[in-house]
């Protein structure tokens, strides 16, 4: 290679090594495109989307990688001086640890990509399937954060003075160890507790909550904490060990359905057996209603007015929030319109004393 370049007229070192370098960066952009555009030739139509997945998870990532490689190994021969050759191996050596923690964090993304179009989590009865997610996510962020570990000692390792101490750090590892653990007991039990959710799942991603009186959907299960999307589009962060020490309510635990109540308070006077028609009247006209449960009783009577309960089911919470919102509506232009009268109403009788009437 020296001497090509030698023919060429270029003796300078460093303009050899800036030729090289473009020469390699070169090398890596075609092995890219030709990686990819024979992906894309030996896999049919239909399974071109995991060929999509791969490119869009892998755009530059590759880049980097495969130039440096080429630059590692041929850095020596390019006669420069001892110390610039050192400096520039250390240099392509951590960039080649670099990508390929890069790549690794990459690929552990595409594997979760191509697991996740396995599940479909749109249709409505999907309890298995963010089951799976929710363990899927959970993995590949300890997996991640091993990786990223690995690859930050192995930088560590190529300097002198990491080396040159690793055997005591290592004997103090111990002493070490005992020290990190008091500190970070709560960092720790933060872990575990996500292992814990990971696979016993009390929640899973998507499981509608009711948490410090605010209702919502988890949104993220991360290492160390929990985030609740309100209804109103606030985000709730609870520690991770929260679901694993505080009692909360979970309303998709083993099934999105649920069933929603409508209290009316009327006076005595309402026929009930056609408040029960319009109830069934206004629940079978629309697609709120799953058909599942349908129930109007009296739950309770007082000196002024009665309770009447109306209970119905919907496939999910926030359906049968508009569930319950549409039919007390209707209800009450129902009871305005038909029976005025039987709207609740304070009663007084007055009567003449017997002075007056003499």
């Amino acid at each position: 290679m020296i001497e090509y370049f030698n023919s060429l007229g270029l003796e300078q070192p460093f303009l050899r090594l800036l030729l090289f370098t473009l020469i390699s960066i070169i090398i890596g952009i075609v092995i890219r495109f030709v990686f990819f555009k024979a992906l894309f030739i030996l896999n049919k139509k239909d399974d071109r989307k995991f060929v999509k997945l791969l490119e869009r998870r892998f755009t530059g990532s590759i880049f980097l990688f495969i130039p440096m490689l080429i630059m590692h190994n041929m850095i020596p021969g390019f006669e420069l001086n001892e110390n610039l050759t050192e400096w520039l191996l250390l240099i392509s050596e951590s960039l080649i640890i670099a990508s390929f923690t890069i790549v690794a964090v990459r690929l552990v993304y595409f594997l979760q990509d191509v697991l996740n179009q396995k599940f479909n989590t749109d249709r409505a009865d999907n309890i298995k399937e963010r089951q799976v997610i929710t363990q899927i996510i959970f993995i590949r962020k300890i997996v991640i954060f091993l990786i990223v570990m690995i690859g930050l000692c192995l930088f560590l390792l190529q300097f002198d003075g990491v080396r040159k101490y690793g055997a005591t750090f290592l004997t103090s590892a111990g002493v070490a160890g005992i020290i990190i653990g008091l500190a970070a007991q709560k960092t720790i039990g933060n872990l575990l507790a996500g292992l814990q959710i990971a696979f016993t799942q009390p929640i899973k991603i998507g499981d509608a909550v009711l948490v410090e009186n605010e209702w919502g959907w988890i949104e993220e299960i991360n290492l160390t904490y929990v985030v609740v999307r309100i209804w109103d589009q606030r985000r709730l962060v609870l520690p991770i060990t929260y679901f694993t020490e505080q009692t909360f309510q979970n309303w998709t635990r083993n099934s999105a359905d649920i069933i929603g109540s409508v209290f009316l308070y009327t006076d005595y006077t309402v026929p009930i057996e056609e408040l029960r028609k319009e109830f069934e009247s206004i629940l079978g006209s629309t697609d709120l209603w799953n058909k599942n449960s349908q129930v109007l009783q009296i739950t309770d009577c007082t000196e002024k007015a009665m309770q009447i309960r109306l209970l119905m089911s919907a496939k999910d919470s926030p359906t049968a929030w508009d569930l319950r919102c549409l039919v007390r509506e209707k209800m009450l232009v129902f009871i305005q319109e038909k029976y005025p009268n039987a709207l609740p109403k304070t009663r007084l009788e007055m009567n003449q004393s017997s002075d007056s009437n003499a």
